[in-house]
């Protein structure tokens, strides 16, 4: 009899910590989540949306990249390296996945997108049709203007290459041309 409860008690006991288990582990990803909220935002809306992008909503392929590119050093950063050195590439998915199920947050510029700039369709063909992204190219619309003309700059410099086809596609285009880009992509 008392191996009979024993048994009971100890399978009941692994069912509870197989359920408890996702639990735990998402209350972990939404600690880890936090911490990408000091300068991303808790609602979605970076501090400072010139230097940071918006990651609520974004493509999760593009956001696990560009974490295990971090992680790697394939893409500098001395702020984002040492965030993420110690998370494993399990939870670093598991991030990704998480800010993308977010919603994007609401147009916080004001203005309109106005016609579309000179190359701009070209961008379509990774970023889609209404520049909203999927696998494997980000989000652009309602990235903020500066953000996007600082990446953009990033690319053509050299100072980003972590991609092998925008440095070459962002030098072919005048820095003119790139901020009437990062403009109309800002207004979406």
């Amino acid at each position: 009899m008392f191996n009979h409860l024993f048994s009971t008690l100890c399978g009941a006991a692994g069912i509870f910590a197989t359920i408890a288990a996702p639990a735990v582990a998402a209350d972990d990803i939404e600690a880890k989540a936090q911490t990408c909220a000091a300068c991303h935002g808790a609602n979605g809306v970076p501090i400072d949306p010139k230097t940071m992008p918006i990651i609520w909503g974004q493509q999760a392929n593009y956001l696990y990249k560009e974490l295990h590119d971090y992680k790697s050093g394939d893409r500098k950063s001395p702020i984002m390296a040492p965030v993420v050195a110690d998370i494993s590439l399990a939870d670093l998915r598991q991030l990704a996945n998480y800010f993308a199920a977010k919603s994007w947050p609401p147009k916080q510029a004001s203005g309109d997108a106005g016609s579309p700039p000179n190359g701009i369709a070209q961008c379509q063909l990774c970023h889609q049709p209404n520049f909203e992204g999927g696998a494997p190219a980000p989000r652009l619309a309602g990235l903020s203007q500066d953000y996007l003309a600082g990446t953009m700059r990033d690319f053509a410099d050299g100072k980003r290459t972590n991609n092998g086809d925008m440095p070459g596609f962002m030098k072919a285009l005048s820095e003119s041309d790139r901020d009437a880009m990062a403009r109309y992509l800002a207004g979406l």
